[in-house]
């Protein structure tokens, strides 16, 4: 199965503030500029290429805090599953939308493929190292907001192995977010 990330950056690695807050994310770089049909970042192109969403508790509980409706809802029908060993009852806010897993990546992939699932949507900083370190990442996709947040959540935990980042593509958008994508190769 094919497990991707497309994930939103400060420029020094952050993906949300101490707090868990995002909503710098909307703060920033050029408001006066029109995006047209990039307005996105890709990301609409990105999610339709996907079929589950895997995604870590603390993303989850963000996620659950913003109370979205149904036309809110960024994910459509794609399944979505929370990891969490903590957690056995997903937030009222998400009920119905997401589901829990509480066991291992692995099992969790087999299960997946099993159903017939081929691409999934990996989120959470810790839930993506967790991947990265079983060698289950095959690409990143990072979109690089134009902040120095100065510390907070970073994106990567500890990594156990090198991992070298291939084939890179990268596009500057006129809101001065510059987005890179990478395959990832764990031959070292």
């Amino acid at each position: 199965m094919k497990c991707s990330v497309f994930i939103a950056i400060s420029a020094d690695g952050f993906i949300a503030t101490n707090d868990g807050n995002v909503d710098w994310l909307q703060a920033v770089g050029r408001h006066d500029v029109d995006l047209g049909e990039k307005a996105d970042m890709g990301f609409l192109t990105y999610i339709a290429s996907v079929d589950c969403m895997i995604m870590g508790r603390g993303c989850m509980e963000k996620l659950a805090e913003f109370k979205l409706t149904d036309e809110q809802w960024p994910y459509g029908t794609i399944r979505v599953i929370a990891l969490s060993k903590s957690v056995s009852v997903v937030p009222n806010s998400l009920a119905g939308r997401v589901e829990i897993y509480s066991g291992e990546i692995s099992n969790l992939i087999a299960e997946l493929e099993a159903e017939g699932f081929r691409h999934a949507y990996i989120d959470g900083g810790a839930t993506i190292t967790s991947f990265i370190n079983e060698k289950r990442i095959n690409e990143i996709t990072l979109t690089q907001a134009p902040v120095l947040l100065g510390s907070g959540k970073p994106l990567f935990g500890h990594i156990k192995h090198q991992v070298n980042l291939v084939q890179a593509q990268a596009q500057a958008f006129a809101n001065d977010f510059i987005q890179t994508k990478y395959m990832l190769s764990y031959d070292n």
